[in-house]
């Protein structure tokens, strides 16, 4: 599968949904833009290292860095491999000049670390393709601007553009067994989705009424 190279075109605070951020991936040399919605802690971590300041303690991410680098453990790439639900699935491409590894991560972790790292962020073209935004001129290069685009070209919105067409039809997660939508949801929860997760607890409280 052809990947494509990403670079952060912006951070800022999710008009879509309360107490998330919005990141925004961008193609390097194209005209798409990936935006992803992520908590507060990894937003945090993201923007402390792009304005390279100093916290009076280490974050996390901080620390894993030092750790890494202390054993001499590289990230050489970080790859967001799949969009499932909403959810984007990344992993860590790790070496230790011997050998090299992948690590499952969450997608704001990784790109927390890749910051940290100067690591390159790559995606598959069939990801930009599902979940990109593109954009057709300079206006649109900022985030603040990315997220007031139409809902059928912000990929932000989705969630919310869906929810009037989906009055009165049936749960999307509708089919799903009790068991896999507890997973479903844990899995929406550890990724950030709050939208899809409060779907998802919709339905399980409809069938506990």
């Amino acid at each position: 599968m052809k990947k494509i190279k990403l670079d952060i075109v912006g951070l800022s605070y999710s008009q879509t949904q309360s107490g998330a951020y919005a990141l925004v991936l961008g193609e390097i040399g194209g005209n798409r833009r990936l935006p992803i919605i992520i908590g507060g802690f990894e937003a945090q971590a993201i923007a402390v290292e792009i304005e390279k300041m100093q916290p009076s303690r280490p974050l996390t991410h901080d620390l894993f860095k030092t750790f890494a680098d202390n054993f001499q453990i590289k990230i050489q790439e970080i790859l967001i491999y799949n969009l499932i639900d909403g959810i984007f699935f990344a992993k860590l491409i790790c070496s230790n000049g011997e050998k090299s590894i992948e690590l499952d991560s969450r997608t704001s972790d990784a790109v927390a670390l890749a910051v940290r790292f100067g690591s390159p962020i790559y995606t598959y073209d069939f990801i930009m393709d599902a979940a990109g935004i593109v954009i057709e001129s300079n206006d649109f290069a900022f985030l603040e601007n990315i997220e007031n685009l139409p809902p059928k070209e912000n990929t932000l919105q989705k969630e919310e553009a869906s929810a009037e067409q989906d009055k009165g039809h049936a749960s999307p997660y509708a089919n799903l067994n009790d068991e896999q939508l507890e997973a479903t949801l844990n899995k929406a929860i550890e990724a950030e989705q709050y939208e899809t997760a409060a779907k998802i607890r919709d339905e399980i409280e409809r069938r506990k009424s």
